[in-house]
């Protein structure tokens, strides 16, 4: 018996003939080579860039002369935002929450207060946010970012009654779970900071500071949610837990407003969205501008009331309250302008380089091409 085969332009093989080895009808057998297509036999088309001197140049001018003037108008608008500082550590002896800083700890049951002053030398407009800043204060820690319970923050009964292990050592406290738990919950920034002007007569006047809106918006209606969403008493949805080793309170008496309250209180979930690095700053207030006619913060005499309840000595950390405009690019921030001026100033001058270059050798290479 005899078997025949052949192979067509597909690249299948063919086998056909009688008798056992070829078969009672004869078979397709498919070999290993790639089906004779364009796209398998990488037949198509392609575009490759042949860089010349008539492409390149032009390429590095128009770079430079787009990304000077924008990063120019990036660090002008920067240097337009106001912005204020005022550190309260409490580190020299000379500040007035020197006494707070040597003498208060998680453990002091007492909190201690101190007034700052300082003078702001020109006029806030429009809206002006109110933050606090950390330094050296390591959010960024591995175990310490792991340290939280998702499943609980957004709401998960379950996971109220047995928080995850990754909350380990702030998981439970006395036998009771903790809510909410973990390490980042445990070290939240709980300072209470409150602004007043001093007017010329010497009376003082209360800054109102709003304190929503200052989480992002998924944060406070998707990632955060109270449990037992059908019951508005806290007390008891969050019965049988127990607050944090460090918090004062618990969880549900954070703020009397139901809607800035347990879980979804904004202070609590702007701190839990960690920060990249050792020195960071967080929204803590907005102050809303109420008049056309008069600024948000006159210039003037100003007053910071810090009640004292966050210690930084055993980090060797230090606390600031922030005061800053924003604008359509956010809050100040140079460096996106710098970084812009720098690629553009770099790019013009290889560009310029390279211009150098080319009439001062190309002219030869083409004598040299053109005599052989």
């Amino acid at each position: 018996m005899m078997a025949s085969s052949y192979k067509d332009e597909d690249g299948h093989i063919t086998v056909s003939g009688s008798g056992a080895a070829a078969g009672a009808g004869g078979g397709s057998l498919r070999s290993k080579k790639p089906e004779n297509t364009a796209f398998k036999q990488q037949r198509l088309p392609a575009w490759q860039p042949i860089l010349t001197a008539g492409t390149v140049l032009p390429a590095f001018f128009i770079i430079g002369l787009m990304f000077i003037p924008i990063g120019i108008g990036l660090y002008v608008t920067s240097n337009n935002i106001k912005e204020f500082e005022v550190d309260y550590t409490g580190v020299e002896m000379s500040s007035p929450c020197f006494t707070c800083s040597q003498n208060f700890s998680w453990n002091s049951t007492k909190p201690c207060t101190c007034s700052v002053p300082f003078h702001l030398d020109q006029p806030y407009e429009s809206n002006v946010f109110m933050y606090y800043g950390l330094s050296n204060f390591y959010q960024n820690h591995r175990r310490y970012v792991k340290s939280r319970d998702d499943s609980q923050l957004n709401g998960n009964e379950e996971s109220l009654r047995k928080p995850s292990k990754e909350c380990e050592p702030y998981a439970k406290h006395n036998n009771k779970p903790i809510a909410p738990c973990g390490a980042i919950a445990n070290s939240m920034f709980n300072d209470s900071l409150e602004l007043i002007y001093i007017d010329p007569n010497g009376t003082k006047v209360q800054i109102p500071l709003t304190a929503t809106g200052i989480a992002w918006w998924t944060d406070k209606h998707v990632k955060f949610r109270n449990p037992g969403a059908e019951n508005t008493n806290l007390t008891v949805v969050f019965q049988g837990t127990t607050r944090p080793v460090n918090w004062r309170r618990p969880v549900f008496q954070l703020d009397s407003d139901p809607d800035n309250n347990g879980f979804i209180n904004e202070d609590f979930i702007v701190w839990m969205r960690t920060a990249a690095l050792p020195t960071f700053r967080k929204l803590y207030r907005i102050i809303q501008r109420r008049s056309n006619v008069h600024p948000t913060l006159p210039r003037g005499n100003y007053s910071l009331e810090v009640v004292y309840n966050y210690p930084v000595r055993s980090f060797e950390g230090r606390k600031r309250m922030i005061l800053s405009t924003i604008s359509w690019m956010g809050g100040k921030n140079p460096f996106l302008g710098i970084a812009y001026v720098s690629v553009g100033s770099v790019c013009f001058l290889l560009g310029v380089l390279l211009l150098i270059i080319h009439h001062k050798y190309g002219n030869r290479n083409n004598a040299a091409e053109i005599s052989h």
